[in-house]
């Protein structure tokens, strides 16, 4: 949080209600009714584009409000905190117009924005029955006509094909990996006998969703509907994925923070004669819950401003933001599932089959946008220019431009996404400076450490060959050390550049960075020992900001849940 969204977001949450009133448009019961009906929360829809959030889809240039990234995270988490299949379906219209943003402008390009702005669900049709996230496979063919092009093939496990009024679609317009093109299918243009909507997939988790497809025999598409120059349709999908990515990190906040707000709410109450709170493991539970918290919330706010600070670097931010966040709330979820124990599971008590829910639609976060071994391998690709620059001087004003949050962020320009990056990663050539920054002060100690072990690493990439289609687990294994390394950096770059609100005690002597930097070590197989009394410090500020109606932020702001507390 920043001083810059603190305001939006905080009119947001008002707008939207106190989820906990049960007969509220958006509420946790309302919610928890429509996935047991699996029925869409078309209401609930409603209430969010009547608050605007579509309209942070859309850049300023077109009529929209999307300015900067980390507010249209942190507007993304208010909604992921309250119900992830209601987050899902709506942020999905980003990544089915995003792809128009990174291309030069056209008439689509308008058309796209005024749907998006009117709150049409826009989808986007990448996957395929038989081929999943390897998209240059892709079947569905765009025969060229006269005026246009003639769609033939299905998209398949999409979101919101079937309720969306657009889709855009990577089609086959030639061979290989440059024979695809991006085409906006707008279904009301389009004969009825030449397309059909495929039935709801039903899932395990995000049940009320629209996950279907779209089937096309000879659907006309106009010449126009081309997004970018031809044959360039896969670079268009991967450059918008960049920026999905770095935006599903608010999924992962939201689905982390409800996590974390049930389990202290159950640890304060009494059981067996005795508060929950006063057991040693439930101390140690939460603490570590709540550091790794703060880490993805690190990650993910840094990222959103380093789109904007150093966006030739967005292939690598992007890549480290949606491994690290999915996966570890993940694991956060299931270690805090475990504690609670059966409460986890109960449908009418203790969480209101709110733990359970969050847990089944959470885990569905790691297939969007490119699954973890994607992600991985974006990374394994990077290797080289990271290894390379090692040692170039990085661009100081652009590196506290990223981590302060509050300093101004220049505007993004969309077409400066790059496929890969040039120079490495800036947040990874500071980290010496960022530890050396943190030397003397009481997380000192854990920046060395980290420091060294990024070294290690670094050595180790400098002899690294590409491994070719078939990737080592070693090689994956480097990736994903190297973004703990970033997290690492995150973390120490943030609590050195943002201006903390006075006396907060997850402030005070370094607490959350502390906390945050023994998760990570530990994470790199290089445990820490924590100082006496500071898991009950951590939790103690975790509650304080619970009961004070503020969000489990680093940089807290009001909740609507505060209301009355």
């Amino acid at each position: 949080m920043t001083v810059a969204t603190a305001p939006p977001v905080e009119a947001f949450e008002r707008e939207l209600g106190d989820p906990r009133e049960a007969t509220g448009v958006f509420s946790y019961a309302r919610c928890n009714a429509l996935d047991k009906a699996e029925a869409f929360p078309d209401e609930i829809i409603e209430l969010v584009n009547a608050q605007g959030l579509q309209r942070h889809y859309v850049p300023e240039e077109f009529g929209g409000a999307l300015g900067e990234f980390p507010v249209v995270l942190d507007l993304v988490r208010a909604v992921a905190r309250r119900d992830l299949t209601v987050a899902i379906a709506h942020t999905k219209t980003f990544l089915g117009v995003v792809g128009a943003w990174v291309s030069p402008n056209t008439s689509m390009t308008h058309t796209l924005a005024r749907q998006a702005l009117d709150g049409f669900a826009i989808s986007s049709g990448m996957t395929e029955r038989a081929h999943g996230s390897d998209l240059v496979a892709s079947e569905v063919r765009a025969k060229e006509v006269r005026g246009g092009f003639e769609l033939s093939g299905e998209k398949w496990l999409i979101n919101n094909a079937t309720r969306s009024r657009t889709m855009s679609v990577l089609a086959r317009t030639g061979e290989g990996p440059r024979g695809l093109d991006v085409l906006v299918v707008d279904k009301t243009t389009l004969r009825p006998e030449t397309y059909r909507c495929l039935p709801k997939v039903r899932t395990h988790g995000i049940r009320s969703a629209d996950i279907s497809g779209l089937a096309f025999d000879g659907a006309f598409v106009p010449t126009e509907a081309r997004l970018g120059r031809p044959h360039t349709g896969l670079e268009t999908m991967l450059k918008g994925l960049q920026l999905t990515r770095t935006l599903c990190g608010g999924l992962s906040l939201g689905a982390g923070e409800h996590a974390l707000r049930l389990t202290l709410d159950v640890a304060e109450r009494r059981r067996y004669g005795r508060v929950l709170l006063d057991q040693p493991e439930a101390v140690r539970t939460l603490a570590d819950a709540g550091a790794d918290h703060l880490v993805n919330e690190a990650v993910a706010l840094v990222g959103c401003r380093g789109i904007h600070a150093i966006s030739e670097e967005t292939s690598v931010v992007a890549a480290v933001v949606k491994y690290l966040l999915p996966s570890r709330t993940d694991r956060m979820i299931a270690d805090l599932g475990r504690w609670l124990g059966v409460r986890s599971q109960l449908v009418d008590a203790d969480t209101d089959g709110r733990f359970q829910k969050l847990a089944r639609d959470h885990r569905v976060i790691h297939f969007f946008d490119g699954n973890t071994l994607v992600n991985l391998n974006m990374l394994v690709n990077e290797f080289p220019a990271i290894a390379r620059h090692v040692a170039t001087p990085y661009d100081d004003e652009a590196l506290r431009i990223a981590l302060d949050p509050g300093r101004p962020l220049p505007p993004f320009k969309m077409r400066s996404v790059r496929l890969v990056t040039r120079t490495g990663s800036t947040l990874l050539r500071a980290l010496p400076d960022l530890a050396a920054g943190a030397a003397g002060t009481p997380a000192g100690p854990l920046a060395a450490r980290l420091l060294d072990h990024h070294r290690r690493l670094l050595a180790e990439l400098a002899d690294h060959q590409p491994p070719g289609v078939k990737v080592p687990r070693h090689v994956f294994a480097q990736a994903e050390r190297l973004t703990l390394c970033w997290a690492g950096a995150a973390v120490l770059g943030l609590a050195s550049h943002a201006d903390p609100p006075a006396g907060d005690p997850l402030w005070t002597d370094g607490l959350w960075q502390r906390a945050a930097l023994g998760r990570i070590l530990a994470a790199l197989g290089e445990p820490t020992g924590r100082p006496a009394g500071q898991d009950h410090e951590l939790v103690h500020a975790l509650r304080d900001r619970l009961r004070n109606g503020q969000s489990l932020s680093v940089l807290p702001h009001r909740v609507a849940e505060g209301v009355g507390r």
